[in-house]
Formats: C-alpha cells, structure tokens, sequence
C-alpha cells in the first residue's frame, strides 16, 4: 500500500501534532490545509497558482465529478491526475454533504441514496459499493466512505439512526474497494451527542480505516459546541492514523483544532470570502468592500510576502471587488490560499520548536475571528 502516516512532532502542552502522511502522489506535511477543487480547480486559481502558493493536496468532489464528466472519460483519461493535469495528492469527498444538501431531491434507504442530477433531473443513484467504484476510477489518493450527515442540531433518534447506518456503509464500503494504493478514510458521525461520538469512534476503529475524518460539524451547531465535539471527537480516535476535521475552516477553527490534534483540514473559505472582497492577515480579516479602503496605498498585509501584496494596494483590490471585476477575485483569492498555506506553515513550525502553545494562544486572542 502507497499510504502511511507518521507523527513527527507533538506539542507538549496541547494535543497538537506535526506529522507527514506519504501517498502514491507525494507525501503531504501536517497539519495541512487541503484546497477545494471541486470541477478539477480551486475556484480563481489555476495550477500554476497552486504551485507557487505551495499547495499540497487538492479536493476533488465525488458528486459533481460523478454527474459531469462522469466516470467514461474519467477511465478513458486514465483517471483525474492526468485529466487535470495535477500531479500531487489528491482528496475526494463521497458526495455525503451534497446529498445532505439536496433534501428536496433525494431519498436515502438502507441500499444507498437515489437523487437527481442538478444537470439534467435524470435520476442518479450512489450505493456504497458504486461510490468507492467510482471513487476508483478518480484514482484520488484518499477516498472517502459514502456517509449520511445530518444537521448537528437533530434529534438523538435520528442522529442514532443515521450513524448507525454510516456504520453498515462504512463495512460495505471497506468490502468494495479495490485498489489499495488509494486510502480508504472512516467518517465518525454522531451529531452533538457524546455517547454517539464514543460509539462512532470505536465502531469505525474496530473497522482499522488507514484514517479517519470527523464529520457532522460545521452544519447548524455553535462555535461552542463544534470546539468541544472536535476536542472530544480526535480524543477517541487513534494517534497513529490521520485525523481529518471535514468542512471547517475559518482561522481560529484551524489553529483550535490543531490545538485539539487534527491533522487535516478542508473548507471553500479562502477563495469564496475572497470573491466577497475578505481577506486573511495574521492580524485577522481585511473586508476590502469598504470605504475607507478607496484610497488606501497600503498592501492587503505589509507582512505577507506573497505578488498579491508585493504589488497591488488595498485600494485597487476594492476597486475591483465593488466592480465585480474577476481579476479581483483572483488576486484576494491568491492571497487568501497562500495566508492559509503560511498559517499551517507557521504551525508545523511552532510544533516542532515546542512553543505551539504559546503562538496559537497569541493568535487566537490577537486575529480578529
């Protein structure tokens, strides 16, 4: 099997680990931040771009890819790599988050989930065995179990109900797939329930997943809430495989789930704030939409070494985003992935000098959220 994990690093005055997980396509330093790619590119940015950031490892979507270009062409290109033209690592989600977004337009039995393509209407369906399949055929270096999410926020019942069933897909998902060189993570559910999340963890660990994600968050609970559940969740998962916090992704949330042991970590933030004129700073947020921004020479941030702000003011890129003009949203967007690329950067480092307390209490009390 091409995938390993090793933890190289760990903080003595928190949770916090650095580590590196090693897949076919190139190993993949942690704690990381993984950039969303959803039809093939992270939204504003081209290849070229992700490359000068330092980007490690990209985000496919099983959903979108399955219903466009489908799975024909994906085989007959000898799978997403070489159809994108990516060659690092490469992360696919199941589709689970988007089926939980479709309430209207799918129905969900023990079998799998029938939904309809947004393209078309044209009824669709995924069982567990057709997902890792698919999945497969991507060729993703880190595949994803087929899982139903819920909203944080349901009731015990059907928050039982449902992770129990991501349970029994989980075993058919495991028994579907084929390709070892591609890992195969578990998903631990169980809303904001304790005893769930215990018996989440421990049914996916029995399963010895090469990994495992912490799912359910980031849909409907309070900051609060998903802090402790983090917490409380990477606690009951082993220290010897990957931890994988799906879907969130503000600053703050990154460097209090690294204080929490988290390795990995996903979310459409950096590049869909940017079109909306936020940008990052180690200082907090900049929301270049305003006023005063109008005339202001200064750079997004006169720290940041990235072209964004060795060039460009803070009043050309308001100019931009209150023209709605792309180029704008490209340029927040260059500067945003690559603050998120220094802040795990900065992290990695701070482990592995053993002050990672100190710097993630700094930040998290200095950055506005």
């Amino acid at each position: 099997m091409s995938f390993s994990f090793q933890v190289l690093n760990r903080d003595k005055k928190t949770a916090a680990r650095r580590g590196v997980v090693s897949t076919a396509h190139g190993a993949i330093q942690t704690p990381v931040f993984m950039s969303v790619g959803t039809f093939g590119s992270v939204r504003a940015l081209d290849h070229v771009d992700l490359e000068a950031i330092g980007v490690q490892i990209i985000l496919g979507n099983t959903y979108h890819l399955y219903l466009r270009p489908g799975a024909g062409i994906l085989r007959s290109r000898g799978g997403y790599h070489n159809l994108i033209h990516w060659n690092g690592p490469i992360l696919t989600d199941s589709g689970g988050f988007q089926i939980f977004s479709l309430p209207h337009q799918r129905i969900i039995n023990e079998e799998g989930v029938e939904f309809r393509s947004y393209l078309d209407q044209a009824p669709r369906f995924f069982s567990p065995e057709s997902n890792i399949e698919f999945q497969e055929a991507i060729g993703s270096d880190i595949m994803m179990v087929l899982d139903v999410c819920v909203p944080s926020t349901s009731p015990r019942d059907i928050a039982a109900r449902a992770m129990e069933r991501t349970h029994r897909w989980a075993q058919r998902c495991k028994r579907a797939q084929r390709n070892h060189h591609n890992a195969l993570f578990g998903i631990v559910q169980g809303a904001i329930f304790e005893d769930l999340r215990k018996e989440s963890a421990a049914a996916l660990g029995a399963l010895d997943f090469p990994g495992y994600a912490i799912g359910g968050l980031a849909v409907g609970e309070t900051d609060d809430e998903r802090e402790h559940f983090t917490n409380f969740t990477a606690n009951l998962l082993p220290f010897n495989k990957p931890r994988y916090l799906m879907g969130v992704g503000t600053p703050h949330d990154l460097v209090r789930s690294i204080r929490a042991g988290v390795d990995m970590f996903d979310c459409i933030i950096p590049t869909n704030h940017a079109r909306q004129g936020v940008a990052y700073t180690f200082d907090g947020k900049v929301k270049l939409r305003r006023a005063v921004f109008s005339t202001s020479d200064q750079p997004i941030d006169n720290q940041c070494t990235c072209f964004v702000c060795q060039r460009y003011s803070r009043a050309y890129l308001h100019q931009l985003i209150k023209c709605d003009e792309p180029t704008g949203w490209r340029l927040v967007s260059f500067h945003n992935t690559w603050f998120y690329d220094r802040l795990m950067e900065c992290c990695r480092a701070e482990i592995e000098a053993g002050t990672f307390a100190e710097f993630s209490g700094w930040f998290l009390s200095h950055a506005e959220d």
